[in-house]
Parts: C-alpha cells; structure tokens; sequence
C-alpha cells in the first residue's frame, strides 16, 4: 500500500500544473490498453497529465484490456500533447489540427440546415 502511494507521489510530481486547466479532450486514440498507456507515459515525462477511457462502443468490461481507447488531455496541455505525439510520430500532422469546436460545428449544421431549406423551398416553386 505504501509503495503505490510513492509511485502515486512521483507521478504527480512530474506534471505541470499549468497543464491542468480546462476540460478534458482527446488528442490521440490507441488500439489497446498497452498502447494508451505507452501513449500516457510519453505525455507524463513531459509533465502532460492525461486520463485513458474506452472509445464509443467498445466500453464493455469483457474487453478488460482489449479494444481501443482514447486519450485526453486538459486543454491547456492540447497544445504541447500534439507537439510530443507528433515528434513522437504517434499521430499524424492531420490528425492533430483535426479538432472542430462545437460552435463552429453548430454554425456549420445551421447553414446546411438553411440550405437544404432553401432548395427545398426552390423545388416547391419549380413545380408547383
């Protein structure tokens, strides 16, 4: 019990706090657990803290260490966790510009929506 606490210690010594802020995004994804936490240990020794979960659809407890998982990071540390994955190769330089903020998706959906409308609306017109 002792021992986890020091390992558990050491681990919290090595991050950044001005890494810690802000909510959890991904910035990697892993085919398994060995993988995630190959990734996570990367991060670590630059002082990026992460957190591993199962991705959508495979968050099954009879995979135990199979199946893929995700890797978040704070936002504050984004930034820097995509410098290290990229020196590192893990990800590609696509991937890591790949991430679309919720209002400009929303943005996007409404002038979809607007369009659809709108050629719905011409069509009606044409033949009616």
């Amino acid at each position: 019990m002792l021992e986890a606490v020091g390992e558990r210690h050491e681990r919290a010594r090595k991050i950044k706090p001005q890494y810690t802020e802000g909510p959890l995004l991904r910035v990697a994804g892993a085919h398994n657990q060995a993988e995630a936490e190959f990734i996570q240990g990367l991060l670590l020794e630059e002082g990026i803290p992460s957190l591993l979960r199962r991705s959508a659809g495979f968050d099954v407890p009879d995979f135990l260490a199979a199946g893929p998982r995700d890797v978040l990071v704070p936002e504050a540390a984004l930034a820097a966790a995509r410098e290290v994955l990229l020196e590192g190769e893990l990800i590609s330089p696509e991937a890591a510009g790949r991430t679309v903020a919720p209002g400009r998706l929303l943005v996007g959906l409404l002038v979809a929506l607007a369009l659809g409308a709108l050629l719905v609306w011409l069509l009606s017109q044409v033949a009616g």
